[in-house]
């Protein structure tokens, strides 16, 4: 039992080749079967579900014209509210709290589009994490092979669509938590221009860094489900008052006339040979002669991380103190740190931001696409703590953001898809451009595509 494409479910189902409902009962199937392996998702909405795809199949037989998802199923990550059930945001600190009255504004734009939320999935607590290894719901295990990571902290959300349960999938992204495990699960992930899709109806981690984004078997898939989701919205402080600018009519488009360079240097460096193979050969692909070094890269990813670290500290000051011990035993202490950074230090990591944000725009006015790793290896054995890069030993839980949170610390639209270059598991690169110009993302992604160099691997589950 596959997973068709989101684009091949929504014409089958407007031909009347597959009803919504059909579709719906083969994805939970899909999930009975395999999720028990995985451990990607924390709760289902069938009931809902049913009921939805029996209304989208009562609207075709009315000769209604369906919306762009019509009958696709679709999953979230648990810091998403939906109707009904508790936002976790990873912590089982929340297993008691109330549920939520109203769904997040992304899954409501979801429902409008005809898409079909199936369920919750598993992430690091908090968003606090890059390997998705949570004490409380269990880890979220690779479909490529179940003894690693899925990565994070979105791991579920890549597993979920890296195991063909469902063909799209959202996430948060605030230091990479969707390129890192849509590099490891051999997905598509976007990551949009920082206040691009609100965040209203979202458990925040960071929010002057968090996006939210999707998950995905193809670029086209992709740009559907972005598509979706577009517009302001006044609730979310951060949100940018810009409208809706579609990717899926540039998608074939192509990259005559692009400029495109590849990130050496620091992207170099800590480079496992899977990852540097992964950005030479997108980078030969999409006929990127030039390599670039970015400025001062290494105190960028420095600063995002004091940022982080002190943002996320103050909000979560007060459950540190009242109940440590039943905290996220993996990130309570980096909490409890950040909650103690001196001011000053995160006023001088505020005004480098500015000073970095700077010099990216002088190289966008050179470039129209940077091509990067996503990850510095591929997936890691669950429980594994260090990682060697370079010859020196890293704490692999930061670590695996190493190519990311340089990228996301001021807010540049990345599309993160997979790269075949003969590896045994599944490793990404990011496609990264100015902000708003998710357009020139997608037209990169798709080359590769059109190339036969990105495509999503079938699971081994």
């Amino acid at each position: 039992m596959s997973c068709q494409d989101a684009v091949s479910i929504v014409e089958s189902i407007r031909r009347g080749e597959c009803s919504a409902v059909q579709t719906l009962e083969r994805t939970l199937g899909r999930i009975a079967e395999r999720d028990r392996l995985l451990n990607a998702f924390t709760a289902l909405t069938a009931e809902r579900a049913l009921a939805q795809a029996a209304e989208i199949d009562a609207r075709r037989k009315r000769g209604e014209v369906l919306p762009p998802l019509a009958g696709v199923p679709y999953a979230v990550k648990n810091l998403f509210d939906a109707q009904g059930l508790a936002t976790l945001a990873g912590s089982g600190l929340h297993r008691a709290r109330a549920p939520a009255r109203d769904d997040a504004l992304l899954v409501q734009r979801m429902h409008a589009a005809g898409a079909i939320l199936v369920g919750t999935l598993n992430m690091d607590a908090y968003a606090y994490g890059f390997t998705t290894e949570n004490t409380a719901f269990g880890a979220t295990r690779n479909p490529h092979d179940r003894a690693r990571i899925a990565g994070g902290s979105s791991g579920g959300s890549g597993a979920a669509v890296g195991a063909g349960l469902v063909p799209l999938s959202l996430g948060s992204d605030t230091n990479g938590s969707i390129r890192v495990p849509a590099s490891l699960c051999g997905v598509s992930g976007l990551k949009p221009t920082f206040g691009r899709l609100p965040r209203t109806g979202s458990y925040p981690f960071v929010s002057s860094l968090d996006h939210l984004g999707p998950f995905a078997r193809s670029a086209r898939d992709l740009a559907l489900c972005y598509d979706a989701m577009q517009g302001w919205d006044a609730s979310d402080l951060g949100c940018a008052r810009r409208e809706p600018e579609p990717v899926l009519p540039t998608l074939e488009a192509g990259i005559d006339g692009l400029r495109i360079a590849r990130l050496s240097g620091y992207f170099d460096r800590f480079a496992l040979p899977e990852a540097l193979r992964a950005s030479r050969t997108a980078a030969a692909a999409l006929g990127a002669r030039e390599e670039i070094e970015l400025p001062e890269v290494a105190r960028a990813r420095a600063a995002a991380f004091v940022i982080t670290a002190a943002e996320g500290g103050a909000r979560h000051l007060e459950t540190l103190r009242n109940a440590y011990d039943a905290f996220e035993p993996h990130s309570r202490d980096r909490f409890l740190a950040g909650a103690l950074t001196p001011a000053n230090w995160y006023v001088h990591a505020q005004r480098f931001r500015s000073w970095f944000q700077a010099r990216m725009a002088q190289v966008f006015m050179r470039y129209d696409v940077l091509i990067a790793p996503s990850t510095p290896c591929s997936a890691t054995v669950i429980g594994e703590e260090w990682l060697t890069l370079d010859g020196e030993r890293f704490p692999l839980r930061p670590t695996l953001g190493l190519f990311t949170q340089p990228i996301s610390f001021v807010g540049l639209p990345v599309a993160a898809v997979p790269v075949e270059c003969g590896t045994s598991l599944p490793i990404g690169v990011q496609l990264i451009a100015a902000p708003w110009r998710e357009d020139l993302c997608f037209r990169a992604a798709r080359a590769l595509e059109r190339a036969g160099v990105s495509r999503a691997r079938e699971s081994q589950e």
